[in-house]
């Protein structure tokens, strides 16, 4: 399917500002595993050059590292695929989005985005990761990866490598209140040691 640089715009522009809802992200990320742990996933809303795509940008946004794996490594493009379909209202943007992220970079470096070289995608990705440094005409691209950077975290996060990632240890039992630590209190600066 190819959509125009106008039709990317109408439907990134057109999309409702569909909020993330927890139950659809829980929905998501159950059936991603599923997925994903059975072998059989096939994207219902991502073409193959989305989805290729999706695979491209979400490790850009949360690489690989020493503490944990890769945004594909845990199943995001699958968990995003999950939402799409859970959420059509969302479906425009992303959709869009992607497509608008094809044109610019054709018209920049006369290549898709998933064709460009690595040293094009981030040049791309540059031009709209940073809000405040982004050119007035990128705002759409802006709007665009603004919105998938929470959904690629919210996917990522929600996986039991996130949450290790995160060293969130859930609620626990706190028998007597001693207050915040001082040296955590000194990091965010509101303790200050009397002189």
């Amino acid at each position: 399917m190819s959509i125009d640089r106008r039709k990317a715009l109408k439907l990134m522009a057109a999309a409702s500002a569909v909020a993330l809802n927890p139950a659809s992200i829980s929905w998501a990320r159950s059936k991603a595993t599923e997925a994903i742990e059975q072998g059989n996933f096939v994207p219902a809303f991502f073409s193959d050059h989305e989805h290729a795509t999706v695979r491209v940008l979400v490790d850009f946004i949360i690489p690989a590292d020493d503490r944990s794996g890769s945004a594909t490594d845990v199943g995001v493009p699958e968990f995003m695929d999950f939402m799409m379909t859970d959420q059509p209202g969302s479906q425009g943007w992303m959709r869009g989005g992607l497509a608008w992220l094809d044109i610019e970079c054709r018209q920049r470096f006369d290549t898709s985005f998933l064709d460009a070289t690595e040293a094009q995608q981030v040049e791309m990705l540059d031009a709209i990761a940073w809000p405040d440094q982004a050119d007035d005409d990128m705002s759409h691209g802006v709007t665009f990866f603004n919105r998938f950077r929470d959904l690629t975290s919210s996917g990522f996060w929600t996986t039991e490598v996130g949450i290790t990632d995160l060293q969130y240890t859930g609620n626990r039992v706190v028998p007597t209140w001693t207050g915040c630590p001082e040296d955590a209190e000194r990091h965010v600066g509101v303790f200050e040691a009397d002189d």
